[in-house]
């Protein structure tokens, strides 16, 4: 008769296969970020300008670097009066503009990098490294799967390791070619 795996045992399964998936599923993750960033950064002109949205994001820079001169006036301005009325400058220093109900030129920017990025992750499925972050996952899920629905340990081993050798990990690791610590 097949033995049953206890919890324990599906627990170390499961374990080991996060151990071995998890580190590659990181590496490629990395991969596509890094794709993903550069893809995005040259994509957001391209679509301001195919949106018409260059226009008036370079009228916004322009009124914004406008609007900074005239606070740093106000600064300048403000500055000098506290001090000829012998204010100090640790209570001037607190106050600040209130600019919570202000559209900004970064809230535009931000809805643009975010529907460049939107179509970065379309483009980043079909290239090489979302394709193979997808089999990674893919397999993992598989692998994950197979130790929740396999009867024995000894069938599992058998799967795990067909598994994974696709992948190149295997599971079953032949320590007969290990040399032999020496205790000194």
């Amino acid at each position: 008769m097949a033995r049953v795996m206890t919890k324990t045992q599906l627990d170390h399964f499961k374990s080991k296969v996060r151990r071995y998936f998890d580190p590659l599923i990181q590496e490629q993750e990395l991969l596509v970020k890094q794709y993903r960033a550069q893809a995005t950064e040259k994509i957001v002109g391209k679509l301001a300008k195919k949106m018409g949205a260059d226009k008036i994001l370079n009228e916004f820079r322009k009124a914004e670097a406008q609007l900074k001169k005239v606070q740093d006036k106000a600064r300048t301005f403000f500055k000098k009066k506290a001090q000829q009325n012998g204010e100090r400058q640790k209570d001037f220093s607190s106050y600040r503009f209130d600019r919570q109900e202000k559209l900004e030129l970064s809230d535009c920017e931000d809805q643009l990098k975010d529907w460049a990025r939107e179509l970065v992750d379309r483009e980043i499925r079909r290239r090489p490294e979302g394709l193979k972050l997808k089999q990674l996952e893919d397999v993992k899920t598989k692998a994950i799967d197979q130790v929740m629905e396999s009867g024995t340990p000894e069938e599992l081993i058998r799967q795990l390791d067909a598994t994974t050798k696709k992948i190149g990990i295997a599971w079953v690791v032949d320590t007969s070619k290990i040399k032999q610590i020496a205790s000194q």
